[in-house]
């Protein structure tokens, strides 16, 4: 069987990028059991009530749910566990650093198969103010309507 290449995104937690101000991007391996595997071959996860931290040195992901495997025995793995991540020990200093600091978060925001391999994308993270969200929504809504108005010109041009 040929080797998979390319990346297949399983899952997105796109309300993340809606609460959170992100700063940094990390891409992590995670430690999976045959069947957590399995079933996000078929595509099915959820990370929205997801999150990472460090412990003891180590990068743990916990909350995310990847739902049993249909085809599973009695040796299906929970749902939702706390699952390892493999990142180097710079990388897992810095962000214990970031998070330290007050108002930071590891945050997953998405998990995919690079090569294979099934990888997730952690942002440190800070969270929004309702203000901020707001303002955010506005601009894009200005941003959209700008962009219809332009598109709007050129139709009438031609």
């Amino acid at each position: 069987m040929p080797r998979e290449r390319g990346e297949k995104v399983v899952a997105t937690n796109r309300k993340a990028r809606h609460d959170y101000t992100i700063e940094d991007t990390y891409e992590a391996g995670l430690v999976l059991t045959g069947t957590e595997v399995k079933s996000l071959r078929e595509g099915r996860a959820s990370l929205v009530d997801g999150y990472a931290f460090i412990d003891g040195g180590e990068a743990w992901l916990d909350a995310v749910h990847i739902p049993e495997y249909n085809q599973g025995t009695w040796n299906n793995h929970p749902p939702r566990r706390k699952r390892k991540l493999l990142l180097h020990k710079e990388q897992i200093l810095k962000i214990h650093n970031k998070t330290k600091e007050g108002g930071y978060t590891l945050v997953p925001l998405k998990l995919y198969f690079s090569d294979g391999r099934a990888k997730v994308e952690l942002a440190v993270a800070k969270g929004k103010r309702e203000y901020d969200k707001r303002q955010a929504l506005r601009e894009r809504q200005d941003k959209r309507e700008a962009d219809r108005a332009i598109s709007g010109r050129r139709n009438l041009g031609d």
